[in-house]
Order: structure tokens, then C-alpha cells, then sequence
């Protein structure tokens, strides 16, 4: 993968990336997904952003490789501390990191988001967190999209801010509103592993000399949940 041939899950995202925004790709590692967007056509600015000064000079060699220094901006800073104001950012996208840490890096960078119009998450673990900080700051989801890929699972969430209340119940905020419409063999099959986990948990827990009831019950009420939507 570069940033000419895309994988299927930063191609996924970049697919949600509108024409024209300025973009803040954060946790950037090599800067694939701004400049395959900058060699689209389809965007011509983007702040690539890292916390770990390795992957950010992998980010500024691919830039440069590609000639894209004046369009693309490296920068070493924690989560949203990349974005400045002057750079007019609307679209944000944060990949490949864990739903817990997306929230977080989320609402730390609150000033950043101020004008921010579009969020692309794909976490990768953690989902329903991810919605439920989206729930909470009136970014409402617009799409949803599952990718495997290399063995793995993705989600990717499109929200946009309505700064309207909403709300999501528990169950579109663990499967994704979107995803629970749509199904698929990709979306089966990451739920019947999970089933098969929780599963293998809760055999552990009943066989314990000291088995915790109340975790034991909150694992019969999530596997219950996984069955109904898998029916």
C-alpha cells in the first residue's frame, strides 16, 4: 500500500472525504490517505498529524517523495493540537486507533473542532463508544460502512455536525444504526466471532470458584443481544 494504491479500508474512508474540504488526517503514519486525496484532485490542503516522530517522518518523506510539501502539512502534536486556526479545517479524519482513545483525542481537541463539519472514524475496537461521544456532541452519523480486510474487521463512521440533540438506544449504539439496516455476510460474521468470544468468557466465569454474578448476567444480556440480531 502508498499512497497510489490505497488499502480497502483508508480507501473506504477517503471515499467519505468531501470534494474541496480541508482536511486534518490525524495519527497520519505515512500521509497515504491526504496525498492519494491531493493526487485525486479531490482536496487541496491537509494537515497530516502524528504524535510519534517516526511515523511522522515516514509522513514527511512520502510528502516530499511526491512533491506535495506546498498541499500537505506534517506536523508532530498530540491528536487535534495539530490543527491550527488559520487552517480552515472541516474534515477530520482519525483511523486505526482504539474507540476509547478516538473519544478521547476527541474531546480533548474540542477548540479544534470548532467549525469542523465532518468526522471519519474507523476504530478498531470500541465502536459503541465512538457513537456515543458523537451522540453526546450532535455529530449525527450519516453512514456506516464494514471492511475486512487482511483478516481483520473495520467500521467506519461518517457523522457531520447537526448541533441538533438526538439519540441513539443500545443497541444501534453497539451494532451502528446503519450497519444493523444493512447486514451483510461481513457484518455476520464479525458478530458470530464476538458471540463465540463472549461465549468462551462466560464458561470461564461460570467455572470460577467465586463466579462474578453480576458480570455473568451482564454477558448473558449482551449475548442474548448478539443472537437477536444475528436471527
Amino acid at each position: 500500500m502508498d499512497a497510489e494504491k490505497l488499502s480497502q479500508r483508508l480507501q473506504t474512508v477517503a471515499d467519505f472525504v468531501p470534494q474541496g474540504a480541508r482536511l486534518a488526517d490525524i495519527g497520519t503514519d505515512h500521509a497515504y490517505l491526504p496525498a492519494a486525496l491531493v493526487l485525486a484532485g479531490r482536496i487541496d490542503f491537509a494537515v497530516a498529524g502524528d504524535v510519534t516522530l517516526g511515523p511522522l517522518q515516514n509522513a514527511t518523506a512520502e510528502i516530499e517523495r511526491l512533491h506535495l510539501s506546498e498541499q500537505i502539512q506534517p506536523r508532530l502534536a498530540d491528536g487535534l493540537a495539530a490543527i491550527q486556526p488559520t487552517d480552515q479545517i472541516d474534515t477530520v479524519v482519525i483511523a486505526g486507533m482504539g474507540g476509547t482513545l478516538i473519544a478521547k483525542i476527541l474531546t480533548a481537541g474540542a477548540v479544534q473542532l470548532a467549525g469542523v463539519k465532518r468526522l471519519i472514524l474507523q476504530p478498531n475496537v470500541g465502536e459503541a463508544r465512538v457513537r456515543q461521544w458523537l451522540m453526546e456532541h450532535h455529530y449525527q452519523l450519516m453512514a456506516e460502512r464494514i471492511v475486512a480486510e487482511d483478516g481483520h474487521i473495520y467500521e467506519i463512521l461518517v457523522a457531520d455536525y447537526t448541533g441538533v440533540p438526538f439519540s441513539y438506544n443500545a443497541r444501534e449504539l453497539r451494532f451502528g444504526p446503519f450497519l444493523l439496516a444493512a447486514g451483510g455476510p461481513i457484518f455476520r460474521q464479525k458478530w458470530q466471532e464476538e458471540l463465540q468470544r463472549e461465549a468462551a468468557a462466560l464458561e470461564q466465569m461460570k467455572a470460577a470458584k467465586e463466579p462474578p454474578l453480576e458480570k455473568i448476567a451482564a454477558f448473558q444480556a449482551q449475548l442474548a443481544q448478539i443472537k437477536e440480531v444475528l436471527a
